[in-house]
């Protein structure tokens, strides 16, 4: 097996079997704690070799540089069954987040593991930007 892509991304989809992604991200920026992330996408797209037919474990776990997690980890059970003379399967997995919420600024990162053996991580920083100065009138940023 390989992961061909694996991204954090704003959306994504899936058209018969051909993947798109809409905004792949690695940073998130934010003046204060907690952060929400109103949406956001993990994708991944794999392919099997007919060898590894058969019922297989997917496990995302989102944590933060202490190993926190950041959302509950994902364990999603499937199948990969060649129906013809093919020689390699391609699966897009989509996973869909709603109001995705930050504690801590630093480095994240989605861990994605395959039958208990980790196959890639998607880092994500989480970046303080600076709280704008309110003054009388005067809109610029300082």
């Amino acid at each position: 097996m390989d992961i061909q892509v694996s991204a954090l991304c704003d959306a994504a989809t899936d058209y018969k079997g051909k993947l798109n992604l809409l905004g792949t991200f690695n940073s998130v920026f934010t003046t204060e704690l907690p952060a929400t992330y109103p949406q956001c996408s993990i994708v991944l797209r794999i392919v099997f070799k007919r060898i590894e037919e058969g019922e297989h474990k997917l496990r995302i776990n989102f944590v933060d540089e202490d190993g926190k997690f950041v959302m509950p980890g994902i364990e999603l059970p499937f199948e990969v069954n060649f129906s013809n003379n093919d020689s390699y399967l391609y699966r897009n997995f989509i996973l869909n987040i709603q109001r995705l919420k930050f504690e801590n600024f630093g480095q994240h990162a989605i861990d994605i593991a395959i039958d208990g053996r980790q196959e890639s991580s998607i880092p994500l920083e989480v970046k303080q930007l600076p709280k704008q100065k309110k003054d009388s009138g005067n809109d610029e940023n300082v």
